[in-house]
C-alpha cells in the first residue's frame, strides 16, 4: 500500500482539530487550517473530509481506531421495573488451554549431548 499523501494526513489532522476545538468541521474549515499550515492538498479533499464528519461520530472514530473495524457491540440498558432489574450474570471465561513444552528430555536428546 502506497504511504498516506500529506494532504490526506493534513484533512485529518484537521478534523481532529476542528473537533476537538468544537468547531463545525466544513470545507471552508479544513480547507483554511490547511493553507495556513502550508499543506499542498487536492481540492476534493476537504468536501470528502467534511461529509465524513458530517455522517460520522468523530468521538467514536477516535475511540475505535484500533478497534479492526469490526462491528459495533450494542449495549442495551437493562429495563426498569417497579421491583429493580436483577443484574446481569456475570460473562463465563473461556478455559484456555495451557500449552505444555516439550523438555529436551522427552525428545531423548538433551542439550549438552
Amino acid at each position: 500500500m502506497a504511504a498516506m499523501d500529506s494532504g490526506v494526513q493534513g484533512c485529518i489532522l484537521s478534523v481532529l482539530i476542528l473537533h476537538d476545538e468544537e468547531i463545525a468541521v466544513t470545507a471552508e474549515k479544513i480547507s483554511a487550517l490547511l493553507k495556513a499550515a502550508k499543506v499542498s492538498f487536492e481540492s476534493y479533499w476537504p468536501s470528502l473530509f467534511a461529509k465524513l464528519a458530517q455522517n460520522k461520530n468523530i468521538e467514536d472514530l477516535i475511540l475505535n481506531a484500533g478497534s479492526g473495524g469490526g462491528a459495533a457491540v450494542a449495549v442495551s440498558a437493562p429495563a426498569a421495573s417497579g421491583a429493580g432489574a436483577a443484574a446481569p450474570a456475570p460473562a463465563a471465561e473461556e478455559k484456555k488451554e495451557e500449552v505444555k513444552e516439550e523438555s529436551d528430555d522427552d525428545m531423548g536428546f538433551g542439550l549438552f549431548d
